[in-house]
């Protein structure tokens, strides 16, 4: 099968992703083998071709995949061939530590990555424990679904995370691939709640499709918000952002880091005016299948409408330049078949 594979850290302006033909692998006893249409392209992406985050070299990225079941296990019995289904960030855990025990995976000191520990989607196919995977709901398109696995997911965990309760103001730092689905969980779940959107630049285009879809406010990073905010998710790479949000975060609020990696340090921090007050700093660390599935039921009721930018499989290395670069808003999407 044809593939894109990244063999070495690099800087992604260098282009490193290869297009390179691969063994295709036969599905285990409880195994699908995945053919894929199309694959999201995240932030993470980003951080593992530069050695933010260390992928298992050589590897294949992606890990918002959709496709169809090409191939089965013999003990397979959750999907059959023909079945369209999704693939996200988390593709294994050992299901018996402390943490999987309280339904906390995500934290599993073997949990495994699609995309860094084992091979995503930036490729023709794709091989994926059945107890791994989603059926994806009927009412999406290949391409609308793939931002929800994990842009979607993973701003669905940290909304829960931020405990927040209707009619409370909410700040939402970056306007990306996940912020941009978040407003509209927000917009269902808390219909009386102000959402307050910070950008980097004024009046960039983050700004404008917050405006367009529905923020209260939309303000630069730095700038003072008409009021204080009770929560706040922060989906940046860099660190003076956290001590912003911390600084516009109302007493007993709690602040959300949406991310694995940043790629700046976050600033001293001042006790009194950042983090008195019962102030609370909290990270997101992966997810879990249930909050995907719940996620996806979800996002189908509202209905939730990915802006997606549709990229070719020869031009993924030019996809995540512009995403460094911030020159698309919205997800980007590698389509595969």
């Amino acid at each position: 099968m044809n593939a894109l594979v990244l063999d070495k850290i690099s800087k992604v302006e260098d282009r490193p992703l290869k297009i390179m033909e691969v063994e295709m692998q036969i599905p285990g006893e409880s195994e699908i083998l995945v053919e894929i249409s199309c694959c999201g392209i995240c932030h993470t992406e980003l951080d593992e071709i530069e050695g933010r985050v260390m992928p298992k070299l050589p590897i294949i990225l992606g890990h918002q995949i959709v496709g169809n079941v090409k191939e089965i296990g013999r003990d397979v019995k959750k999907f059959k061939v023909g079945d369209r289904v999704g693939i996200a960030w988390i593709n294994s855990v050992c299901g018996k530590c402390y943490f999987c025990r309280r339904g906390e995976e995500n934290l599993c000191n073997d949990f495994k990555a699609t995309g860094c520990d084992v091979n995503g989607g930036y490729a023709q196919y794709c091989l994926i424990s059945e107890n791994f995977c989603y059926k994806i709901p009927d009412n999406f398109s290949d391409v609308q679904a793939a931002p929800l696995l994990c842009a979607g997911a993973v701003g669905y965990r940290s909304l829960k995370l931020t405990n927040m309760n209707d009619y409370e103001c909410i700040g939402l730092f970056g306007f990306g691939a996940s912020a941009h689905i978040v407003i509209q969980l927000i917009k269902k779940l808390y219909p009386n709640s102000k959402v307050f959107v910070f950008t980097r630049r004024k009046d960039d285009a983050a700004s404008k499709m917050a405006q367009d879809m529905g923020a209260d406010w939309v303000g630069v990073t730095g700038d003072k918000p008409p009021k204080k905010l009770n929560r706040a998710i922060d989906t940046t790479p860099v660190g003076y952002v956290i001590r912003e949000a911390l600084s516009v975060l109302e007493k007993g609020g709690r602040l959300v880091t949406n991310l694995i990696r940043k790629e700046s340090l976050i600033p001293e921090l001042d006790y009194q005016e950042h983090l008195w007050n019962e102030k609370e700093l909290k990270s997101v660390a992966n997810i879990t299948r249930d909050d995907v599935r719940e996620f996806l039921d979800i996002a189908s009721s509202i209905p939730i409408v990915s802006r997606v930018n549709e990229f070719d499989f020869q031009d993924a290395n030019k996809a995540l330049v512009m995403l460094k670069h911030g020159e698309y808003k919205g997800a980007g999407v590698l389509i595969v078949k």
